[in-house]
């Protein structure tokens, strides 16, 4: 990909971002104004609930929105910003869930929710694991009142709420089958795609879609089936870059150590590469590795090394690739019916996000 189309894309992204987080910092206050005459708990979990939202991310899900409704107008769409909020709720929701089912003690470089609970109650144990659970689930239905009280038709509101009723919905099946993913038999292909699916590219790509199409005045359902399978290409795309990352990234790019899926034992499209590859003595070493939180780092470097002589790293490379490619041939494919700036995004976004696998 050319620089300055590189450029383009992170600018556009970056735009969206600065816009965005001044209107949540906004939505916060009012909502923790509605809290304020209710116990301490409640506006305590609210707290908590923004620190963690406003603490980083990349706001990815909100430019998708913003760009889908730009495939259909270049003007100003009402019930456009109460849908983002709506996504970005969904995700912290999804975020302090994830922390506790994994026992994270950290999220986007501070205490996760549920370990700032756990500091707080360090007597009571289950009163900080519930008012985590709490927590998430505050997250979660203020993300559909919010797109239910936007000041759009009630019809479009419903229509609104469905989607992401049904992509939360979508989201927790997904939670499910990646915890199965790491029982039982080595996972296939078939089953870690169907995991990035359900756990992350139906809400973080599909539902910006939709929304944004019917914020727009666009109906969604009449073009399911691409949106559907660029929304899948573009989330098992990025769930492999994660996991290629995890094992063989540089730790002063990525923040982290290498091998923290090995050490969890997550069937990770990376660990699964590198189980399928190995041989014999291999194979033992990596399953010693495996769900071995206390794994050393030498360990770790053992495994990258018997994945790079088996080109588990280059395979890893080139199906991101691909996988990106795919995904941009299908937004190519929506130029003769929208609005071509808003199509360039989509098409190069898959490519842009393809190079982190470097």
């Amino acid at each position: 990909m050319p620089a300055e189309t590189e450029t383009g894309v992170r600018d556009r992204l970056t735009a969206h971002r600065d816009r965005f987080d001044a209107r949540f910092a906004d939505y916060f206050d009012t909502v923790a104004h509605q809290l304020s005459p209710l116990g301490s708990f409640a506006p305590e979990a609210l707290a908590l609930v923004r620190d963690m939202s406003l603490r980083g991310g990349k706001r990815l899900r909100v430019a998708l929105l913003y760009e889908a409704a730009r495939l259909v107008t270049s003007e100003a769409v009402a019930g456009l910003e109460e849908a983002a909020l709506s996504v970005e709720l969904l995700q912290t929701h999804g975020l302090i869930h994830d922390d506790i089912v994994d026992d994270s003690p950290v999220r986007r470089g501070a205490p996760s929710v549920y370990y700032a609970y756990r500091e707080r109650f360090a007597d009571r144990p289950q009163t900080a694991l519930g008012l985590a659970v709490l927590a998430g689930d505050l997250a979660a239905f203020l993300s559909v009142r919010v797109l239910l009280t936007a000041p759009v038709p009630g019809e479009l509101r419903q229509a609104m709420a469905a989607v992401q009723a049904t992509v939360g919905a979508d989201t927790v099946v997904g939670q499910f089958l990646d915890l199965e993913r790491d029982f039982g038999p080595l996972p296939d292909r078939a089953l870690l795609d169907l995991v990035s699916e359900y756990k992350s590219a139906r809400y973080s790509v599909l539902a910006p879609l939709r929304l944004g199409l019917l914020a727009a005045g666009a109906d969604p359902a009449a073009h399911e089936g691409e949106l559907a399978r660029y929304a899948t290409l573009v989330g098992i795309g990025g769930q492999m870059c994660d996991d290629y990352l995890d094992l063989f990234g540089d730790a002063d790019a990525t923040g982290r150590a290498a091998g923290s899926d090995l050490r969890a034992g997550r069937r990770s499209y990376a660990v699964c590469a590198v189980l399928a590859a190995a041989t014999g003595p291999e194979r033992e070493l990596v399953e010693s590795a495996l769900a071995d939180p206390g794994c050393p780092a030498g360990t770790v470097e053992q495994v990258r090394g018997l994945a790079g002589r088996h080109g588990v790293d280059a395979r890893m490379r080139a199906d991101i690739r691909r996988t990106a490619e795919e995904a941009a041939a299908i937004a190519a494919g929506w130029r003769p019916r929208w609005r071509a700036e808003a199509v360039d995004f989509f098409e190069r976004l898959p490519l842009w996000a393809a190079r982190r696998a470097r």
